[in-house]
């Protein structure tokens, strides 16, 4: 991993870099893992490697300027302005704070108004790829002054054209969520079939699974998904938030 995010950084630095078009989804690839191992940090005391986050970001924004007509590198910036916007809100303490409670009032407005801007700015121009759909996805959250007003079936929309277009066991499961929302918790956990081949023992998969299994009312297995998946995450910040939903339960 390492080595990857070092390569990527230097064919950013690389003054060939607007000629390597052939290279630019490898360069992409990796700037998202960085990312992505940044806002939510896979294992470790932390929610989240804010060293990461800014580094993804500033590479993302000089390869932008490089390349400010490739609409899926404009999708990728837009996708880490809307989702890094949600960081100052997504812990407290009570430790980690998920999107549907979080207090909308610390969001970052600019890095909002920027992607949101961005994206809309980069969807008509097409082609539609993967990072544009999710930067799409995470503009519908952003644009929501209240979790209820979510745009939970244009979400499941997108998802279903992101899932067609780029099928991975993550979106399926996110799909699986957007799911729940329209359609009530049943049709999510139905949405879930088949992740276990795919995605063994992994913790947001059951920690998905909890979460609609309570949302259906069915607090004994869902009390099993909740411990399961804090065992089966090394993020003390996710164990502890998935434990402490465990111990919520166990008292009713």
């Amino acid at each position: 991993m390492a080595q990857r995010i070092s390569r990527a950084k230097q064919r950013v630095k690389d003054k060939s870099f607007s000629v390597r078009l052939e290279r630019l989804p490898v360069v992409l690839h990796v700037l998202y893992l960085l990312f992505n191992e940044g806002y939510t940090a896979s294992s470790g005391p932390e929610l989240a490697r804010v060293e990461l986050t800014r580094e993804a970001i500033r590479l993302t924004r000089r390869a932008y300027r490089l390349l400010p007509d490739d609409p899926e590198l404009a999708g990728l910036l837009a996708l880490m302005l809307l989702t890094d916007a949600r960081r100052a809100a997504r812990s407290g303490p009570g430790g980690l704070v998920p999107l549907a409670e979080q207090d909308r009032s610390l969001w970052d407005a600019a890095a909002i108004r920027e992607g949101v801007a961005l994206i809309e700015a980069t969807l008509p121009r097409g082609p539609v790829g993967p990072y544009q759909l999710q930067a799409a996805i995470a503009a519908l959250h952003a644009e929501a002054p209240r979790a209820a007003d979510t745009d939970w079936p244009q979400i499941v929309a997108l998802y279903d054209l992101l899932e067609r277009l780029a099928p991975n066991p993550m979106v399926t499961l996110n799909r699986a969520v957007a799911i729940g929302m329209v359609s009530g918790p049943r049709a999510g956990l139905a949405a879930l079939e088949g992740l276990d081949e795919s995605l063994p023992g992994h913790h947001r998969l059951e920690a998905v699974r909890a979460h609609l299994l309570e949302q259906a009312g069915d607090h004994d297995l869902a009390l099993v998904a909740y411990r399961t998946a804090a065992r089966s995450t090394t993020s003390l910040p996710e164990r502890r938030y998935l434990e402490t939903r465990a111990a919520r339960l166990s008292s009713l």
